[in-house]
């Protein structure tokens, strides 16, 4: 006969397991531990249980997930005791304590299991007893694991890091935004699970769904489909014009209070690339997939697959074709095996949940393999010819003329995929991984790539060096408020005297290409001597590029010249950052557990013209618990500072990271952070 004991209670030993699963940051309101490592859990018996012989105990544990568990799936298993647990699948083991009435249990999960909540009984001769409940989630500490990393710096980097770095503007003119991913903030894992659970997926087979989350491929698919919400009452709306109905992109400082308005109400408004880049990043490093953000300078959309973007403009220099090149964005790279394709494609994979083009019926995009993309292996999935385009394609600038007829002018097989960048591990600096998207622009072995990607579509041979050269010289100290002058510089490298048409504009834009009001125009007829250079000269004055500018900053110029005898066409076009204004950071108080604390804000206003709607808010983790303070300060004039005293109680120690952003109606979402260690 087998022995029957009765329990008092189960004690699921969450602060020792959290310990050794790390997932202490979650808090200890319950189990939270990672597949394929030992948890323990202690059954506290009755007194005068008797002595506990393992093989006579006949006991039989249960783990179920999802709302229609079964063993075929693998969202049940059940499994009996053993002298030891094994690490291929579910298992227990267990021993008594003879000094007193308890039974320490280890269980161990699959390293292949599914993630999500799960419940846990215990079936004694037919009697079942619940013993609780917990969440699993992926391990990058498992050897076994789809997502192990080695490197236990890079697993604190892309798993338990709580901030990261988002790079916004140019390739020339890089600059670093501070992001809370915030993680391990109460609440925040219960809405990345229900994220799954509001997947399309999820609603037409609800145990397909479950069963399939033990694969982090597919995992990081239904991510980056669900934080845009076009297919789906997904988290983010986006929106690259005007926003008169929601938050603008440009404000959120962290994922924590997006997470949370979606949780309350559904899609939120607004974001763009870099918002959904961090929140997914933010949900995937929740769930235990390593996960990095990263930011593509000059990025390609290729509208019709053929890896060339090609610019039709007309005679008046403006752009009439689909294709475009983004100033930047922004995407994620999550770590996993790729058993489906091969162990040489294991490692980063890259997927875009920014709403471009669909995948499969639906705006989503990736895992695509680094090493794919690198190798224009093309036919390895998901979406690997989208992304390479977007990082390797060529281009090429055509003029349609007024009889119809296209010619080439222009090209450049190195304009795309530049700097593209991520936070190095362990500090806030840059770190330029364009190495591991491609081999070095203008090497023989990039060329061979990109031949093959293209197959037999080889991109016309380029022609000898242009007889006339068209650059764009900028100004110093170019500041939004300020007026500053650009120049369009001529050069004639022929031995005869020419005479063009030269026609320079500048424009606002958004990063995304998108093509906004004009600012200045000038057109001129320039003589140029052999070897001599012309130049023409644009004022951007603050009085009519205030009025049109986007929160990018942004101001793209361009300039076209015509040879008036030969009829060619000469084409320089260069985007520009404006700098911003700097806020100053001055912490008053001591940085302490539970002591109240100031920040003084400082802002100079840089305009010629006054702000209104002026506030600054602050942000971060352990330090505003959780949610964002935001102080208005009403109108702020003309060189006039803004100011703004803050305070907030730190409710954890250690190091992290205080977020800043002013906003107005003219001067918006200007950032900073300082770093700051708080005390017990």
């Amino acid at each position: 006969m087998s022995q029957v004991f009765d329990f008092v209670r189960c004690d699921l030993d969450i602060k020792s397991n959290s310990s050794s699963h790390h997932t202490e940051l979650y808090g200890e309101e319950r189990l939270i531990v990672r597949r394929g490592q030992p948890f323990n859990i202690i059954l506290h018996l009755k007194p005068g249980s008797g002595e506990f012989k393992p093989e006579a105990a006949g006991f039989t544990f249960t783990v179920e997930t999802g709302p229609l568990p079964r063993k075929g799936s693998d969202t049940k298993v059940s499994f009996g005791l053993h002298e030891s647990t094994v690490d291929t699948e579910w298992s227990a083991s267990a021993t008594h304590d003879p000094s007193g009435n308890t039974l320490s249990v280890s269980i161990s999960s699959s390293p292949n299991a599914p993630i999500g909540r799960y419940s846990l009984t215990l079936d004694q001769e037919g009697q079942t007893t619940s013993l609780g409940e917990f969440i699993l989630l992926f391990n990058a500490w498992c050897p076994s694991d789809a997502v192990y990393m080695k490197s236990n710096t890079k697993k604190q980097e892309y798993v338990l890091a709580q901030h990261g770095q988002v790079y916004r503007g140019t390739h020339k003119r890089i600059k670093g935004l501070c992001w809370n991913f915030g993680q391990f903030d109460p609440s925040i894992l219960d809405i990345c699970l229900t994220i799954l659970d509001a997947n399309p997926k999820f609603a037409a087979d609800a145990d397909k769904d479950c069963s399939a989350r033990r694969n982090p491929i597919y995992v990081t698919r239904v991510i980056s489909a669900m934080i845009n919400s076009n297919d789906d009452r997904g988290v983010l709306v986006g929106n690259w014009g005007e926003v008169t109905d929601g938050v603008h992109p440009g404000r959120w400082m962290g994922s924590g209070d997006i997470l949370r308005q979606w949780a309350e109400s559904g899609p939120v408004r607004y974001g763009q690339c870099w918002v959904f880049a961090a929140v997914a990043c933010t949900v995937s490093r929740a769930l235990g997939i390593p996960c990095r953000v990263v930011t593509n300078f000059g990025s390609a959309h290729d509208t019709d697959a053929n890896l060339i973007i090609e610019n039709v403009y007309n005679v008046d220099g403006e752009k009439i074709s689909r294709d475009s090149v983004w100033n930047f964005h922004v995407w994620v790279d999550s770590w996993m095996t790729r058993p489906d394709l091969g162990s040489e494609f294991d490692g980063w994979q890259t997927s875009d949940p920014t709403p471009q083009e669909r995948s499969d019926g639906v705006f989503c995009c990736g895992p695509a393999p680094l090493k794919a993309i690198r190798e224009g292996e093309l036919t390895k999935k998901y979406d690997t010819p989208f992304i390479f385009a977007e990082v390797n394609a060529d281009v090429v600038d055509l003029v349609q003329r007024s009889s119809g007829e296209t010619v080439k002018f222009a090209g450049s097989t190195t304009s795309v995929g530049r700097s593209i960048s991520t936070k190095a591990v362990g500090s806030d600096e840059r770190w330029d991984i364009t190495h591991q998207y491609k081999y070095p622009e203008g090497s023989k072995e990039e060329r061979k790539v990109f031949e093959k990607a293209q197959h037999n579509n080889k991109l016309q041979q380029q022609g000898e060096e242009p007889s006339l050269r068209l650059k764009i010289k900028l100004a110093d100290n170019m500041i939004v408020g300020k007026d500053f002058e650009v120049s369009a510089v001529l050069t004639n490298n022929c031995t005869v005297a020419k005479t063009c048409t030269l026609m320079f504009m500048a424009r606002a834009v958004g990063y995304n290409a998108t093509r906004g009001q004009g600012i200045e125009f000038v057109t001129d007829i320039v003589e140029v001597a052999p070897g001599e250079e012309s130049r023409v000269s644009l004022g951007i004055d603050y009085k009519h590029y205030g009025p049109v500018i986007t929160s990018d900053r942004l101001i793209q110029l361009s300039a076209v010249a015509t040879d008036k005898q030969t009829r060619d066409y000469f084409k320089a076009e260069k985007t520009i950052v404006l700098d911003e204004p700097e806020i100053e950071i001055e912490l008053v108080g001591e940085l302490k557990v539970k002591r109240s604390v100031t920040a003084q804000l400082t802002l100079l206003n840089t305009l010629p013209e006054r702000l209104r709607d002026c506030s600054f808010t602050i942000e971060g983790v352990g330090l505003t618990d959780g949610k964002p303070i935001t102080e208005n300060i009403g109108t702020v004039e003309a060189k006039q500072e803004a100011k703004a005293s803050i305070s907030f109680i730190p409710t954890s120690v250690g190091s992290s990271k205080l977020l800043v952003n002013f906003d107005s109606d003219k001067l918006k979402n200007i950032r900073s952070f300082i770093n700051v260690v708080v005390e017990k």
